[in-house]
């Protein structure tokens, strides 16, 4: 078995072996690569492990290094998955070695993998996210029937309101990321590059849309990035208008993206990681969601504690409150540049 960097001419074989794997997720194609390289700058270390010149595992590796945040390593950052990705406990063993070669020579602090098995690891783990998950019928018509009346109501009220539903890639963009980059200011979270979201779209053309409720007159109200993977789609982000509760411009999102992926032929929804019994959480129960336990295990350089580079960390409290006042044009402007770091 031997374990090294991917060369360019194996992406093929790399992605060949991702879509063949059992426990691979979206985010272990190699098309990951040039999006994170090209919208961030990060530097990456791709490691497939091979036997006989078969692959039989990956592990892609990202290192975020700036003077605010440290000096560290995810698999994968922005996103709610990658890890090891392997055939056996000795390919994902052999990996994990290769990657704490790599994090000692960089002289990171830590490596962050987001995983979905608890698996033989000896690292320590955190476990307080969970995914949200629907299995969904080919019938999206069932799927409807399935919800309570209360919740069949509060997906018709947006459209009484004259709101309605466009499905489109880079056509919709502009309106994702003004609902986008509004609510992230709201939550006092800085915001990523558009550019982020469009070399996404660019990356992997056939397996991503964006959904956007619209008002009577045509103003973004809601709006979520779809991604589909093997039998999954995915919503990574979602977010809605403040001013629009009232209409609840959310439940028709929702709606309409869960009918879209039945019709794309997809058996599952991935509502996105949260924790267990907070509003988010709830929301997606409300659905039918059940929760599909993560695993966040740490490589720790020199032991410790888990680092607590998240929203609910008290030391960012102050900044959060801070940048909820600022101007929406301000944050877009300088949240790309705070937020690269932020994994």
């Amino acid at each position: 078995m031997t374990v090294q960097l991917l060369r360019h001419e194996e992406r093929a074989q790399w992605d060949a072996y991702v879509m063949g794997s059992a426990v691979s997720a979206c985010y272990h194609l190699s098309g990951w690569k040039n999006v994170i390289e090209g919208s961030f700058g990060h530097k990456t270390y791709y490691l497939a492990s091979k036997n006989d010149g078969r692959m039989t595992g990956v592990l892609p590796l990202v290192q975020l290094k700036s003077l605010l945040f440290g000096n560290f390593m995810v698999s994968l950052p922005y996103f709610n998955y990658g890890g090891a990705c392997s055939d056996t406990d000795d390919d994902r063993r052999e990996l994990l070695k290769e990657a704490e070669q790599i994090a000692l020579d960089q002289k990171v602090s830590h490596i962050e993998l987001r995983e979905e098995q608890a698996g033989d690891s000896s690292l320590p783990a955190r476990t307080e996210k969970v995914s949200m998950r629907l299995p969904l019928p080919a019938d999206p018509e069932r799927l409807w029937n399935s919800f309570s009346s209360k919740l069949r109501s509060q997906v018709k009220r947006p459209e009484k309101a004259g709101m309605y539903v466009t499905i489109g890639k880079e056509d919709q963009l502009d309106g994702f990321y003004d609902v986008f980059s509004r609510n992230m200011r709201d939550l006092g979270t800085p915001v990523y590059a558009k550019s982020f979201f469009r070399n996404i779209l660019s990356a992997f053309p056939d397996t991503t849309w964006i959904c956007t409720v619209s008002t009577q007159s045509g103003a973004p109200a809601a709006s979520g990035f779809l991604l589909g993977f093997k039998e999954i789609m995915e919503i990574p982000w979602a977010s809605s208008v403040k001013a629009f509760n009232r209409e609840s411009p959310n439940m028709l999102l929702y709606w309409s993206v869960l009918k879209f992926a039945c019709e794309k032929g997809y058996a599952t929804f991935d509502f996105g990681r949260s924790t267990r019994g907070v509003g988010t959480y709830r929301f997606k129960e409300q659905w039918g969601a059940r929760p599909v336990q993560l695993y966040w295990h740490y490589w720790l350089r020199n032991g410790g504690k888990l680092p607590e580079l998240n929203p609910h960390n008290p030391k960012y409290r102050t900044a959060i409150q801070v940048w909820k006042s600022l101007p929406l044009a301000l944050t877009k402007m300088i949240g790309p540049h705070i937020v690269k770091n932020l994994p």
